[in-house]
């Protein structure tokens, strides 16, 4: 398979395994990151500053969770710029850097951070699954190509 393919088909793997994740642990875990609710929130706000009505109830988690599987396949198939051989390594990285960015900046973006930053057990499982996202991501490019 070309590498644009893999690349692509990847980066959507990755974004559908982290969502995945967090779609089932929220059903079991009280503490687990609720990054769907930092969505949502930005969603709404983004919404407002240009004057659109946001959705609400199931709406609103519809239109977050397509938003983020969307922007994070893009964000996951980045992984596959790199060589082949280095690709679990992007992953790795890529996914550490989403998941710490999604304990630090919320708040600096003006949104609750308390979803992904209640305890030491959220944050720390906020930047494991991104970082499991990455490692899909990169093992399904490998696979691929």
């Amino acid at each position: 398979m070309n590498k644009l393919a893999s690349t692509i088909i990847g980066g959507i793997a990755g974004a559908v395994a982290l969502n995945v994740i967090h779609q089932v642990a929220k059903q079991f875990d009280h503490d687990a990151p609720r990054v769907d609710l930092v969505g949502e929130e930005a969603l709404s706000k983004g919404l407002e500053s240009v004057c659109v009505e946001p959705p609400k109830g199931d709406a609103l988690f519809a239109a977050t969770l397509a938003s983020d599987l969307v922007s994070n396949a893009f964000y996951y198939s980045a992984i596959g710029l790199g060589k082949k051989k280095y690709l679990l390594y992007h992953g790795v990285a890529h996914g550490l850097c989403a998941g710490i960015g999604a304990i630090t900046l919320p708040k600096p973006m003006g949104l609750s951070d308390a979803p992904v930053t209640k305890t030491l057990e959220t944050k720390v499982l906020t930047v494991a699954w991104y970082t499991i996202g990455g490692m899909v991501a990169a093992k399904v490019m490998q696979a691929l190509r």
